[in-house]
């Protein structure tokens, strides 16, 4: 929801600071590997219960995340490049989740592994649909340039780096959050799934 509002702003020095690392030589697909060893080193720190160096570390692997697609705007976007951030995103957006778990399994396993599953809704709602939207070669740069179709929602990037930072300023709290922030998670899909049934059931319409 907030992504789109947030991109006009951050789009600009991102796609400066990315084009003067394309120039040194770094590739986009490295770009995504740092920003997913500072994801997981974010993990770490909060087995540690070093809160405040996992949001320096969560705050650097997502900068990283957005200089990924700078770079790859400025020396071209690549399929590969595209796969290899969503899978980044994905095992870094487990492993924040994870790390609480294991930090205290008793108090946050059953409201972690809600968070999970609903994570895993959310994200076969939105690769299922970038799935049909390609088939139908549906473009949209609402979000940016993407190799993947990009449906919006309720939740979006932004909102869930806001809880992970929520998360560690406040880790006494977990459990509730986990649980609320999931709920919204699993609404986000279910919006989703009216949208792509609204949108491909217009070629049964269409063959009548």
């Amino acid at each position: 929801m907030l992504d789109r509002h947030i991109r006009p702003l951050m789009d600009p020095p991102l796609n400066r600071l990315g084009a003067i690392l394309a120039l040194s030589g770094v590739s986009a697909n490295a770009v995504s590997l740092i920003g997913l060893g500072f994801g997981l080193a974010a993990a770490g720190a909060i087995l540690a219960e070093a809160f405040w160096l996992a949001i320096l570390f969560i705050l650097a692997s997502r900068l990283a995340d957005g200089l990924d697609g700078a770079v790859a705007r400025a020396k071209g976007v690549t399929d590969f490049g595209g796969y290899l951030d969503i899978v980044c995103d994905f095992v870094f957006y487990s492993a924040i989740p994870l790390a609480f778990v294991m930090l205290d399994p008793a108090a946050h396993g059953v409201a972690g592994a809600f968070l999970l599953m609903s994570f895993y809704v959310n994200g076969g709602s939105f690769l299922g649909f970038s799935v049909l939207a390609e088939k139908k070669q549906m473009r949209s740069n609402a979000h940016g340039v993407k190799t993947l179709y990009f449906t919006g929602g309720l939740l979006e990037g932004t909102e869930t780096i806001l809880f992970f930072l929520l998360l560690c300023l406040l880790p006494h709290w977990f459990a509730p959050l986990a649980w609320g922030f999931g709920v919204l998670c699993l609404v986000t899909a279910s919006a989703r799934v009216m949208l792509a049934a609204k949108v491909f059931d217009n070629d049964k319409a269409a063959r009548k």
